[in-house]
């Protein structure tokens, strides 16, 4: 046993020792409720309208300090932090003593009145303090200091692995994280809003699917035992709101959480939210305008404004936004033109980029890795990336004055890719064709490629009028809105390697 965790093991038997205490003092250290009356924030806010008024409020205990007979000590809740006064004589000798029991850590409940401490500070001179949850663990503090003969806990959970691991603790110590998750919340409410404003329905697709489809990625297996299948975890909902287009709804949007059985890094995580949209009898064009308007749109209702701050750059979300097709991109930044290239051109250039190329790879592949390495972590501002090769976007219309070409755009900033659009393919006969040539990469070896779906084309052959589809990653646009550098930061509990034991 290292240290570390003999010290951990010696203060939680101290702490079941006091739990031992109050059991036998008759305190019930797991009480059911308690009628609070106010938040913390909310009496420094009126301090002046509460002064010596009666207020109840609970949280955890953060600091303590004790001078015989009287005590100190912060809460925490919800809101903020708010100092309590503890006195002997006040509260009694049963509660005092139940008090001198407590451990920073512990959530308690208090009832006393609002008054003014000679510094100045916000305080309850409590009435009664009563104990709501006896805490066994210590929270993970490196160590407490004393400040003005008061005991602190500082917020030391800075190990980020354990942080995410344990959200529960880094949550409590590290207020801030709070925060993320309130503004990620807003996100949602704001999007959904923008959807339902504009008329469009929220519906729901299943999870568990015979065929996965939609994007190129590889699913999740499972099994269902009643009717001897496989089935997988969906990695896009695309197909099946497409069906409901087919079926004679105008437009549709779902907000849901998607599976990819894909590494994980700063921008991925085996489970994530997407928000997909289609809108009947428009196109990619209408849905450039959507995705500008519904970012800036939400970013006005959280900030009051149209820029937000990422990694140190002043991100301008204000409409609209830079527009330039995939080939000219990679040219500007490679001095590549990489169109009609064949397969042997195309290697030797990426040769010359010093990149490896994995010997399945088709055109389409190669382009989109050029343009992923060498172009995409240079679009910082917000920019639409549009018309990309047939091969690699075997859901998407072709492009009316290109036919090698789809109507296609991917919306970039800050070097990262936050959703995908398209004029959606409904010829049933191309989009056969498509397929197939899926097929091909996935027995060459591309386990991403797209499996033929047969309902989906017997759904396109009765037909689905001109649609514009898109898709947005939640987690993604999060992380800019939040100023936060990976995915790991925007989910409350990110996938994680399975603990050592031992």
């Amino acid at each position: 046993m290292s240290e570390q965790e003999k010290d951990l093991s010696e203060i939680m038997q101290v702490r079941r020792q006091k739990l031992e205490k109050l059991q036998e003092s008759g305190v019930n250290p797991y009480p059911h409720s308690f009628e609070r009356t106010h938040f913390s924030q909310e009496i420094v806010d009126n301090a002046k309208q509460l002064m010596e008024k009666e207020v109840a409020v609970a949280g955890r205990l953060m600091s303590i300090r004790g001078h015989g007979k009287v005590g100190f000590a912060h809460i925490m809740d919800s809101q903020g932090r708010i100092q309590l006064y503890v006195r002997k004589d006040q509260v009694g000798e049963a509660n005092f003593a139940t008090y001198k029991l407590m451990d920073i850590g512990d959530i308690v409940g208090v009832t006393g009145e609002v008054f003014e401490t000679r510094t100045g500070e916000t305080t309850i001179k409590a009435a009664k303090i009563e104990l709501l949850t006896k805490t066994l663990r210590p929270l993970p503090i490196v160590k407490e200091k004393i400040e003005d003969g008061e005991r602190v806990a500082y917020d030391q959970f800075a190990d980020k692995e354990m942080r995410y691991r344990q959200r529960y603790v880094d949550l409590v110590v590290n207020p801030d994280v709070r925060e993320v998750f309130i503004t990620r919340s807003k996100i949602i409410t704001h999007m959904r809003r923008f959807l339902d404003d504009k008329g469009l329905l929220e519906v729901e697709t299943p999870v568990l699917q015979p065929i996965y489809g939609g994007a190129s990625a590889r699913p999740f297996v499972t099994h269902h035992n009643a009717l001897d299948v496989e089935l997988y975890l969906r990695i896009a909902d695309e197909l099946y709101l497409k069906r409901l287009i087919v079926g004679g709804f105008d437009g549709v949007y779902e907000i849901s959480k998607d599976f990819r059985n894909e590494g994980m890094d700063r921008f991925h995580n085996p489970e994530f939210t997407m928000m997909e949209v289609y809108v009947a009898y428009k196109d990619y064009k209408y849905m450039m305008e959507l995705v500008e308007e519904m970012v800036s749109y939400i970013a006005n209702k959280i900030y009051g404004k149209t820029t937000i701050l990422h990694q140190g750059r002043e991100i301008d979300l204000t409409p609209p936004w830079k527009r330039i097709t995939l080939f000219d991109a990679i040219e500007e930044h490679t001095g590549h033109n990489l169109y009609g290239k064949d397969l042997e051109q195309l290697r030797q250039i990426a040769k010359e980029l010093k990149m490896e190329v994995e010997s399945f790879w088709r055109e389409g592949k190669i382009i989109d890795e050029v343009f992923s390495e060498k172009v995409e972590p240079k679009l910082i501002q917000p920019t639409f990336i549009t018309d990309y090769p047939v091969e690699l976007s075997p859901l998407a219309k072709r492009h009316r004055n290109d036919p090698n070409l789809v109507e296609r755009f991917e919306p970039f900033m800050v070097g990262g890719e936050i959703g995908n659009a398209f004029s959606e393919l409904n010829d049933p006969i191309d989009q056969r064709e498509r397929f197939l040539a899926q097929q091909e990469l996935l027995e060459l070896g591309d386990d991403e490629a797209q499996m033929l779906d047969e309902d989906y084309l017997r759904a396109l052959e009765y037909g689905m009028p001109p649609t514009g589809g898109l898709g947005i990653g939640v987690d993604r646009l999060v992380m800019l809105f939040t100023d936060q550098a990976s995915i790991r930061d925007v989910l409350f509990f990110p996938q994680m390697r399975p603990e050592k034991s031992g």
